[in-house]
C-alpha cells in the first residue's frame, strides 16, 4: 500500500525509520530502514533526535526529526509507518498530523498473510498476532480507518485521506491568503 500510495502523490515522502534490528534479506541500509547499534539508538534518543521511537519485538524503532524538517523545508508531506507507541508520541507533539490506522479484514486473514510471507519463524508469527490483538483495540484513537482487504482498494482509500488532507484550510491559509490578496482584501 505504502509503495502504490508513495507512486501515486508525488509530494509524499516516506520516512526511513531508525531501527536496531539486524536486516532481514534483501534490505537495504538507508531505503527500508537506518540500522543502527543499540548504543546509537540511546544516543539519539537522549540528543532528542528522535519525533518517536518506540520497542516493537525487542527491538527499538524511531523517526528522525530531521527527516521530517528536511521533507517541511522542501513542501513534502512526510508518510510514517509506525505502531500505536509511536502514534501516541506523534499526536502528542504533532497534533495536527493526520493518522490512519490500516485494519486487516480480520484476525484469521491477518494470520494467513504472515505465513504466506514465509519471511518470520512460527515464533515471530505468534508474537505479531498477540500484538496485533493489543494494537487493534486503539483503532479510535486515529482519524481514519482503511480496511486492507483488497490492496488497490485500501490504496485508492489511503490517497483520497493523504489528498483531502493536503486542502485543509490550515495546510492552504498561505494559498488561500495569496488568492483573497488578488481580490483587494
Amino acid at each position: 500500500m505504502v509503495q502504490r500510495l508513495l507512486a501515486r502523490v508525488p509530494r509524499l515522502r516516506f520516512s526511513v525509520s531508525y531501527t536496531t534490528r539486524p536486516p532481514r534479506r534483501g534490505e537495504k541500509h538507508g531505503r527500508d530502514y537506518f540500522f543502527v547499534s543499540r548504543r546509537e539508538f540511546r544516543r539519539m534518543i537522549a540528543a532528542r533526535e528522535l519525533l518517536e521511537w518506540a520497542t516493537v519485538f525487542g527491538h527499538l524503532y524511531g523517526t528522525s526529526r530531521r527527516q521530517l524538517r528536511e521533507a517541511q523545508e522542501a513542501g513534502q508531506d512526510i508518510l510514517l509507518d509506525i505502531d500505536v507507541q509511536g502514534h501516541r508520541q506523534v499526536r502528542r507533539r504533532l497534533p495536527e498530523a493526520v493518522s490512519i490506522f490500516v485494519l486487516p479484514p480480520s484476525f484469521q486473514e491477518l494470520d494467513r498473510r504472515l505465513r504466506h510471507r514465509h519471511s518470520d519463524s512460527p515464533e515471530v508469527i505468534a508474537r505479531r498476532l498477540n500484538d496485533a490483538r493489543q494494537e487493534i483495540r486503539h483503532w479510535r484513537e486515529y482519524d481514519y480507518l482503511v480496511v486492507n482487504d483488497r490492496l488497490s482498494k485500501a490504496a485508492r482509500a489511503l490517497q483520497a485521506i493523504v489528498e483531502a488532507a493536503g486542502l485543509r484550510r490550515e495546510v492552504q491559509r498561505n494559498r488561500a491568503k495569496e488568492i483573497a490578496e488578488t481580490f483587494g482584501g
